[in-house]
């Protein structure tokens, strides 16, 4: 318990530290948010400083090594894939300042990266002997082989992308990885992966900082830079703990985020007609007269929920 106490309270300092630090540097830089013109409830979040990721993730990579150093190879792996995914979205992010628009890497771009990542990823689970696969609320676990790469391509395709769409209101992404990534560490100290448990710990705890400037109305925004690294977090230390079934239960909030815009454009392309009032789904809430922290309120809350139970069998 005092080292996970430490590991909350390490990365929640450095992380407000940085994240207040990098605000005004942000701002000076005119790294402002290129707001959907589609999207009129935001319009006056134009110009909101973004690439607010570089702040809460370097704050929980440096507290997570500092506590655990890298003699753990699938930890440093998780590290390595995080911080890659964050130079991914800072790269976009800074494309979308560039030019001015919403439009940063073309998805091809974004796409081939990840399947990239992703087969490696797989790969070193395969050859790493990281092939059992944990059953959610049973004890139940299953080596499934190399069967564990199509499935760590799956899950690493779906899972930053999903955290991706996801992260479209003021504390929404933010407050939903929190608990996510508390959950998840508290399911990995129960089953004895301490340093993957070590470093959920410090994200949740660099993300309790960022929500201090990120709640509505939010003072920077994490921009890709922020969602894909969290979605490349979330998604190895599941694939490298056999925890990867976990993810549709724990991260709910994150597959309902994708299936709404799936259904929004399979729906739309068919009968020139819409299911959602807008996609991803949180928009349509908006449009339903829902606020911003009410929406976020209830997806962090369904995310703890549903956390919890996961966490039955260990009770």
């Amino acid at each position: 318990m005092r080292d996970i106490l430490l590991l909350l309270l390490c990365s929640f300092a450095l992380s407000l530290l940085l994240c207040a630090a990098e605000i005004p540097l942000l701002k000076k830089l005119k790294a402002g948010q290129n707001i959907l013109q589609y999207v009129k409830e935001h319009k006056d979040k134009s110009g909101t400083p973004t690439m607010g990721g570089l702040g809460f993730i370097l704050a929980a990579a440096v507290v997570a090594l500092a506590f655990c150093g890298v003699s753990d190879r699938p930890f440093a792996v998780c590290i390595a894939v995080g911080i890659g995914y964050l130079f991914v979205g800072f790269l976009d992010d800074l494309l979308k300042k560039k030019r001015g628009k919403n439009l940063g890497l073309r998805p091809y771009q974004k796409l081939f990266f990840q399947f990239a990542v992703a087969m490696i990823a797989g790969v070193y689970a395969c050859l790493g002997g990281m092939t059992l696969l944990y059953i959610p609320y049973t004890k139940i676990v299953v080596d499934i082989g190399w069967w564990m790469l199509p499935l760590g391509v799956f899950v690493f395709l779906a899972t930053v992308n999903s955290v991706n769409l996801t992260d479209g209101l003021d504390g929404l992404a933010g407050s939903s990885c929190a608990f996510f990534f508390l959950i998840f560490g508290i399911l990995l100290r129960l089953e004895g992966t301490g340093e993957m448990s070590s470093l959920c710990f410090c994200l949740t705890g660099a993300l309790a900082a960022y929500l201090v400037f990120n709640t509505s109305r939010a003072s920077v925004f994490m921009g890709d830079t922020g969602s894909l690294s969290l979605g490349g977090f979330a998604a190895s230390v599941a694939l490298f703990s056999g925890n990867a079934l976990a993810i549709p239960i724990l991260g709910a909030v994150f597959v309902l985020s994708s299936i709404s815009v799936i259904i929004q454009v399979i729906h739309y392309k068919r009968t020139g007609r819409r299911v959602f009032l807008m996609a991803p789904i949180h928009h349509h809430f908006q449009e339903k007269g829902f606020s911003e922290a009410k929406i976020s309120y209830g997806y962090a809350i369904s995310t703890a929920v549903l956390g919890l139970t996961l966490l039955l069998p260990f009770a």
